[in-house]
């Protein structure tokens, strides 16, 4: 029979322990039914099911129906949440940092730096998250409980949604400082969970993720770089040591990454297409003809736009002759006033056949890992190297940066006018090299050194007191 759709959503909505506790106070019978129908936005996750058997087990029994309920996942991360295309980190945290201005039609929390913790996108990004960590510990706790799956197939599932886990727990940290780190579906154990210092959440981080690169295969499954594979992992784990400055470490890793590929796409107007050769992992669209995203809410077809534009900042961040500049930056005039705006994504409406995903990592941000690694032990020559790659391809000359802190400067340039609005990759920059408060204070009227944090969301602290005390300032 056909488990329908409607009946899910409904079934989630009548559940007070599921909207209530963030960590999942159902059992996991009734979990493994829910994270299998999650997105229900997604035409591929309707399967059919034994009549007698509408949970539980049945989900990690058959192949087809783990990888539904996994896609499942991959679905909501882009439709919802911290990750999604059409806003999540790309366009909140480009507001928080310099990339992105106010619409002249509205204001934003974020832009005014005025959150608080009764915020309702705050509080959306750490529910969704938690859920989606909890679907992923199912997944893990049902494929090594299954009896009838392979041990490849135990270990490809396994390796997914421990890396899944792992990437929003670094962005929570990030984002939140001490959060919990949850890797059970035990809701007596979860209902009490504590915060966990950032340390130690790096350290779970690595851990599930150096398993997770020992279970994924290693190539791409799907053929579209869709699932995640080994060298996804290794791009997470990168960026992991990175974060935690362990130098020697991202170096290592971003290299294994970056020798799996073949370099950069030559074309700036190719790097965000979907047969890209420099993507490592992206969400496809939920049906074919649908684009990203990031196109829909970025691109601006006429002014005056209630859209955000890109700030001043941003714009004078790229040197002259910078083909970035042209390639991926658009604008529009109405006679008197332009708009400018992320332009890297081409398509904002349906096209006959999806010509766009929305890239999650891609290879030039393993040079600049590299880059800033090396550069961070002191081979200049090497960090050189990498920056020069990036710079090449956008048709600049060599850095002229002859010193580890005039490197350091240089990388972070090139990732502002690399990485822009994707997935917060500034703010999580200004704020790990503090830098922060240097560069916002002058142009952001409400900035207070606390917001280097978010607000732990004040209604998640009412359901579980273990999680206070709130972060300063809020």
């Amino acid at each position: 029979m056909i488990i329908h759709r409607k009946y899910i959503r409904n079934k989630i909505a009548s559940s007070t322990c599921f909207k209530r506790n963030r960590f999942g106070a159902i059992s996991l019978g009734y979990l493994a039914f829910i994270l299998f129908f999650l997105a229900s936005c997604e035409d591929f996750v309707e399967a059919d099911l034994p009549q007698n058997q509408l949970a539980g087990e049945a989900v990690f029994e058959d192949s087809a129906t783990v990888t539904a309920a996994l896609r499942s996942i991959y679905g909501k991360m882009r439709e919802t949440g911290l990750l999604q295309g059409s806003g999540g980190l790309n366009l909140e945290m480009g507001l928080y940092a310099d990339e992105l201005n106010n619409s002249v039609f509205g204001t934003s929390a974020f832009f005014d730096h005025s959150l608080q913790a009764t915020n309702p996108i705050v509080a959306g990004w750490w529910d969704n998250a938690y859920n989606l960590i909890f679907a992923s510990n199912a997944v893990i706790e049902g494929v090594e409980n299954s009896t009838a799956l392979s041990l490849e197939e135990v270990n490809l599932f396994r390796g997914e949604a421990l890396f899944v886990r792992a990437y929003l727990h670094l962005m929570l940290t990030e984002l939140f400082g001490d959060i919990p780190y949850i890797n059970t579906t035990d809701f007596q154990e979860n209902n009490i969970v504590t915060r966990t210092p950032k340390s130690l959440i790096y350290e779970s981080i690595v851990e599930d993720l150096t398993l997770a690169i020992s279970l994924l295969p290693v190539e791409d499954t799907s053929g579209e770089r869709v699932r995640p594979y080994r060298a996804v992992a290794q791009a997470l784990l990168a960026r992991t040591y990175l974060y935690s400055e362990q130098w020697e470490a991202a170096e290592t890793v971003a290299n294994l990454v970056i020798n799996q590929f073949t370099g950069l796409e030559s074309d700036l107007n190719a790097v965000f297409l979907k047969n890209s050769i420099e993507t490592i992992w992206q969400f496809k669209p939920r049906s074919d003809g649908f684009n990203t995203g990031e196109g829909n809410i970025f691109i601006i077809p006429s002014a005056p736009s209630s859209k955000s534009t890109i700030g001043n900042s941003l714009l004078v961040a790229f040197e002259p002759g910078d083909q970035r500049r042209s390639a991926w930056i658009g604008s529009v005039t109405d006679g008197t006033d332009t708009l400018y705006f992320p332009f890297k994504y081409k398509e904002r409406l349906p096209t006959d056949t999806s010509v766009e995903f929305s890239i999650l990592f891609r290879l030039s941000e393993l040079y600049l890992i590299r880059a800033e690694a090396r550069a961070q032990q002191g081979d200049i020559a090497g960090a050189q190297a990498d920056i020069n790659i990036i710079r090449n391809r956008a048709g600049l000359g060599n850095t002229i940066a002859i010193t580890t802190n005039a490197l350091l400067e240089a990388i972070l340039q090139e990732r502002q006018v690399e990485l822009f609005t994707e997935f917060g990759h500034r703010w999580f920059d200004l704020k790990r090299m503090g830098k922060a408060a240097e560069v916002l204070a002058p142009i952001k009227p409400g900035w207070r050194d606390t917001d280097v944090l978010l607000p732990i969301p004040e209604e998640e602290i009412l359901v579980n007191p273990n999680l206070a005390p709130q972060n300063p300032g809020y």
